[in-house]
């Protein structure tokens, strides 16, 4: 069986890879060959956030970095990003960023909301307490 964090890089990869197109919880299982339920689960444990949130939160992440460093029109974005209208996307992205698109634009200033998130699979916890436990005996 594999580790629940081999599977939910699978699924962070899979999606930093179609953000642009139409991605759900039944393609991102159907994709892995995990139940969207025992998927959604593993991923909340292992991120503190849901399937549905993080994908909510890294379109706009990665659209206003777009705004920020190209010159592409925010309809052309708004596709881009997977939303069917640039109204959708400007409401999404005020919801997230506060400001719509074009006045975010004019800042100037890329703050990312969501960053990709990404998972260490070899952590060792017998060597994690080998150093707290050595850091302890010198702090004592």
């Amino acid at each position: 069986m594999k580790s629940n964090k081999v599977i939910i890089r699978k699924v962070i990869d899979y999606i930093e890879n179609n953000l642009e197109k139409e991605i759900d919880l039944e393609k991102i299982a159907e994709n892995v060959g995990y139940s969207k339920f025992h998927l959604n689960r593993i991923f909340s444990e292992e991120t503190g956030s849901t399937i549905h949130k993080y994908l909510q939160m890294r379109r706009p992440t990665v659209a206003a970095e777009k705004l920020i460093k190209t010159d592409t029109p925010i309809t052309q974005m708004a596709y881009e990003a997977g939303y069917s209208s640039q109204q959708a996307f400007s409401l999404v992205f005020k919801q997230v960023y506060l400001y719509p698109p074009k006045t975010y634009k004019d800042t100037g200033i890329f703050i990312p909301k969501q960053n990709k998130l990404s998972m260490c699979i070899y952590f060792h916890s017998s060597m994690y307490k080998k150093y707290t436990r050595r850091i302890e005996v010198v702090a004592a």
